[in-house]
């Protein structure tokens, strides 16, 4: 099974800027093709906000489109980063990420849920 760290987070002001970054393990990796970044504020339902593939192809939710960025490092495959920029006070939630397989329509999770990452944004 594909194993999980994310880290990153923490406390910024209205309009400042966090990397979060998501660390991939096991034997399983091999089998995914995508990895993604969630998010889950108090009371509501978990959102994806972003998606990269094994060819780079990207995917953004609307509500951080041209804010947010996800990427790969470009010298562990395994790692991927969300840099969030010009975050808004309802950015607040706690950040997970996961991999899997995404068939170009649907994305299927093929890992375990890391112990997610908060992020406050607040004056």
């Amino acid at each position: 099974q594909v194993h999980l760290v994310e880290s990153g987070g923490g406390l910024v002001q209205p309009g400042g800027s966090l990397r979060l970054s998501c660390a991939a393990s096991g034997r399983s990796i091999e089998s995914v093709n995508a990895m993604v970044w969630y998010r889950q504020a108090p009371g509501k339902e978990r959102e994806m906000v972003a998606r990269i593939t094994s060819d780079d192809s990207t995917y953004y939710a609307d509500s951080v489109k041209g804010r947010f960025t996800i990427s790969r490092d470009s010298a562990k495959k395994d790692t991927v980063y969300l840099q969030m920029d010009s975050l808004k006070p309802e950015d607040k939630a706690g950040y997970y990420c996961n991999a899997g397989w995404y068939t170009g329509r649907d994305y299927y999770p093929r890992s375990n849920w890391g112990q997610g990452t908060q992020v406050t944004v607040s004056s």
